[in-house]
């Protein structure tokens, strides 16, 4: 599977309160649910606990077959050898984590802005995270993007650009004929009732982007 098409379904995990084996059960339910790609998203561990906690996130999707991508901490990623990293614009760039990843590691770049998407693209990020496209429940001050500029951002780069920002099934019409290659995903997923059903409607709106 190649970078465009694992963006396609991508999950973002929310943890909360949840118990490690509710948070590694949720996952596994998730990845039977049709996600293409998860991002191990723990903003308040230590690089210790996420390696800790990642090496057994990626025996299960490794299971699946499914990339596992760790948010903002590129020395985890490089320890756990997951599939890669993504990074915000607070974060070290795009070329300095290819430096230390190596070439054959996805990184990925919030993008907010054409100017931000078109320089990782020239520091040679793989993948575009753009948004908040929509009020989101995970990163709430996030500011809001518009459905323009999305598509501007998408038509700036030729690297993929997956949408972000409170997706769920209810409002991914609305981003079709963005030119995106995907969405990010996470209450949309994680929080459903029944992940199986709620990634089988997903899967079925995702068919028209």
């Amino acid at each position: 599977m190649n970078i465009k098409d694992s963006l396609l379904f991508y999950a973002i995990t929310d943890r909360g309160e949840q118990s490690e084996s509710e948070f590694l059960a949720d996952i596994e339910k998730a990845l039977k649910a049709g996600i293409t790609m998860l991002q191990l998203r723990e903003k308040y561990k230590s690089s210790e606990e996420i390696i800790v906690l990642g090496k057994k996130v990626k025996s299960i999707t490794d299971s699946f077959c499914v990339p596992l991508i760790i948010d903002d901490d590129v020395y985890a990623a490089k320890v756990i050898d997951a599939a890669g990293v993504h990074l915000g614009q607070e974060d070290m760039s795009a070329a300095e984590a290819r430096q230390l990843l190596g070439k054959d590691k996805i990184i990925g770049i919030t993008a907010k802005t054409v100017e931000q998407a078109q320089k990782a693209e020239a520091d040679g990020a793989d993948y575009l995270g753009s948004g908040r496209m929509f009020v989101s429940q995970t990163k709430e001050n996030a500011a809001a993007m518009s459905y323009e500029l999305l598509r501007e951002i998408c038509r700036s780069v030729n690297i993929p650009v997956c949408a972000i920002g409170g997706i769920e099934k209810g409002n991914i019409e609305q981003l079709y004929g963005s030119g995106i290659a995907g969405i990010a995903i996470c209450k949309g997923i994680f929080a459903a009732k029944d992940m199986l059903e709620e990634g089988k409607a997903i899967k079925e709106l995702l068919k028209n982007l």
